[in-house]
């Protein structure tokens, strides 16, 4: 037995008109999760922005959108750039009216053993997840601050933000910074009405991951490697992003709310074997390419 099967897509979690009215942006929101959320607020009434990098991301988020028949546009932004990220806001003032909802949602990654990630590896993918968190938070709450306005941020964390991700050492320090952020964050515009809460999603199968993570694909839902015995549906992700952003969750700020079927609480008197990360890549040696280059030179090998 498994966990049950959540409602139909198609059904709300929140009352229709939850967010009539509000504009909603979501950094990332052309594809998998981020579109599965953009799509739950537009279903409450929403217009929603879809900021991305890609042109063809963009499309297919506005896509998306606009088959609910909601108000939406495309704006490109990289989140990496504070100039790019007020360009995008005046952007989506400009044609929808000023920003109520943020899900900083934009990030990236890529799985290696820590000694093969180069220093440029590691940067961007902490630029884009950490850093791109804090520029488009910092943009959001200074025009509601200006407009003394409440508003609701929601970023998207990961539950190896507390126990560490070997081979994504990258990802886990920069997720564990926006945990971080969010609950200080919350503290500090509390007074001033805006909630910063954060996500940690479990496995959400979809059709935009890329190859190095599409061992569970769209329409396997059994999952014997989960307590709950299933993987989760990206609307389920989007029911509980409306409700942290909604009126009905004003007390809620500083929370991280993890949607992953107990899968990170799992423990066992008995673990199953350890098999080291280089081994995981297929690395039986030590390090390779780059990462043994260098090495050998710090010990002054002849190489």
């Amino acid at each position: 037995m498994a966990l049950p099967s959540p409602p139909p897509l198609g059904a709300k979690a929140l009352p229709d008109g939850t967010y009539e009215g509000q504009v909603v942006a979501v950094t990332g929101g052309g594809t998998g999760l981020g579109k599965g959320m953009a799509v739950e607020f537009a279903r409450l009434g929403g217009k929603i922005a879809v900021l991305s990098r890609k042109p063809e991301h963009l499309q297919a988020g506005l896509a998306a959108i606009q088959e609910l028949g909601a108000d939406s546009i495309a704006v490109a932004c990289d989140v990496r750039d504070p100039e790019a990220i007020a360009t995008a806001f005046d952007e989506i003032e400009a044609k929808l009216g000023p920003v109520d909802v943020l899900i900083n949602n934009a990030a990236g990654n890529f799985p290696a053993p820590a000694e093969e990630m180069t220093p440029n590896g590691f940067r961007t993918v902490v630029d884009i997840v950490l850093n791109g968190t804090y520029n488009c938070s910092r943009e959001f709450a200074i025009r509601r601050l200006a407009a003394n306005r409440p508003g609701a941020i929601l970023n998207i964390g990961a539950t190896y933000s507390w126990t560490g991700g070997p081979g994504t050492a990258h990802s886990a320090a920069a997720k564990a910074g926006v945990t971080n952020l969010t609950q200080s964050l919350a503290v500090e515009w509390a007074p001033d009405g805006i909630r910063v809460n954060c996500i940690a999603p479990g496995r959400f199968p979809h059709d935009d991951l890329p190859d190095h993570m599409t061992r569970h694909r769209v329409g396997e839902r059994g999952d014997n490697t989960i307590p709950g015995m299933r993987v989760g549906e990206v609307r389920e992700l989007g029911w509980a992003a409306t409700f942290l952003c909604s009126p009905y969750a004003s007390y809620i700020t500083g929370h991280t709310l993890v949607v992953d079927a107990a899968n990170w609480l799992r423990r066992s008197l008995v673990m199953p074997e350890f098999v080291p990360i280089r081994e995981q890549f297929g690395q039986h040696a030590r390090a390779t390419g780059k990462a043994q280059a260098a090495i050998a030179k710090t010990r002054g090998d002849k190489t």
